[in-house]
């Protein structure tokens, strides 16, 4: 075994990173479990198990990466969402998992009654491991697995496993989904990764990082995704962005040879950079959502089987997917933290920034 820094200098490897589980006991969040993971790279992040394992707090350094919103962590909601009520309990977080049989608008149609984004981030997980590092003994390695059920009688029932896993030393988040229909009968399947980017990563001047072909949500009413506007540079708030003033672009976003698709953010001013990476055959749409409100100025990069568009519509383009009884999905995400000069060069080469 390699000589190691710590050798013979610690005593409990918590000192260096791990994963710790906890509850919380104030406010809305009263009763949330969640998992605080330390890379013991100064990248830490809060995993809400409560919340289909999504990701709400996430520092790299003193540096905030998400955006939180007025609500924070709230409990799960899993029987009660109707319409919108998903954003009653929009905690934003590194990660909001969106799906995972319909994303986007709320709808109802012969099909059946679909509330806005999904039921899955509002179910709690049945958490089945955690590995903890054990670097006394060369293993650098830790991760924490659940099973969040999506069900009902009559169907249709899906089920997500995640595993979310990290290496001490490395400044990096690996997130790996199976989604698994459980019923008797084909299920529809939609699935969109909202993540949530804020201050101080997010300012004024930031760089959004990503390419390929792109549509505004918007259309010609458009006044950030349009020809000619530099809608990859972060503004500052905008009087207009008030209450719910936003827009976003779908994205068939680009691949290298190997298939892996990158997006991600850059703030020169703090010498920092987030990248995000994926298959494109598994998540072939990014959408790219800004609401640069006073007091709400967030942008989110948000990878997905269709952009947000909704069941109805993806039928109708014939774009939604089916998982076939028994039949299941995988999908793996990482990101990456920068804050080497020499490293963020070589991210941002490919997007010709200037």
């Amino acid at each position: 075994m390699l000589q190691q820094p710590w050798n013979d200098k610690i005593s409990n490897p918590a000192q260096i990173g791990g994963i710790e589980t906890a509850v919380l006991d104030n406010g809305l969040g009263r009763g949330t479990r969640f998992a605080w993971i330390n890379t013991g790279t100064g990248l830490r992040y809060k995993v809400v198990i409560d919340r289909a394992m999504d990701i709400a707090d996430a520092f790299y350094n003193q540096h905030s990466l998400a955006w939180l919103s007025h609500v924070g962590i709230t409990p799960p909601q899993p029987f009660s969402l109707k319409g919108i009520d998903w954003i009653k309990t929009f905690g934003g977080g590194l990660l909001t998992t969106c799906g995972l049989t319909h994303v986007g608008g709320p709808e109802a149609d012969e099909h059946g009654e679909r509330s806005l984004h999904g039921r899955i981030s509002n179910l709690p997980a049945e958490i089945e491991s955690i590995v903890q590092p054990d670097p006394l003994a060369g293993n650098m390695d830790m991760s924490i697995s659940g099973r969040i059920k999506q069900t009902q009688v009559f169907g249709p029932s899906l089920e997500l496993k995640r595993t979310i896993s990290g290496t001490l030393g490395k400044a990096s988040i690996r997130i790996k989904d199976e989604v698994i229909n459980r019923g008797n009968t084909p299920a529809p399947h939609m699935l969109l990764y909202h993540f949530n980017l804020g201050w101080p990563l997010v300012d004024e001047g930031s760089q959004l990082l990503w390419q390929g072909d792109w549509e505004s949500r918007e259309g010609e009413s458009a006044k950030i995704f349009k020809e000619g506007h530099d809608f990859r540079s972060c503004p500052p708030p905008l009087e207009e962005h008030k209450g719910g003033g936003e827009e976003a672009a779908f994205i068939n976003i680009s691949a290298d040879s190997s298939g892996v698709s990158t997006c991600g953010i850059h703030n020169p001013q703090l010498g920092l950079a987030l990248a995000l990476r994926f298959q494109k055959k598994q998540l072939p749409w990014l959408t790219n959502w800004q609401h640069w409100g006073k007091g709400e100025y967030v942008t989110g990069l948000e990878p997905g089987t269709n952009p947000p568009i909704g069941q109805a519509k993806a039928r109708e383009m014939e774009t939604l997917l089916h998982l076939a009884p028994g039949e299941s999905k995988k999908y793996a995400l990482e990101i990456e933290i920068f804050d080497n000069e020499e490293r963020i060069k070589e991210f941002i080469q490919p997007y010709n920034l200037g």
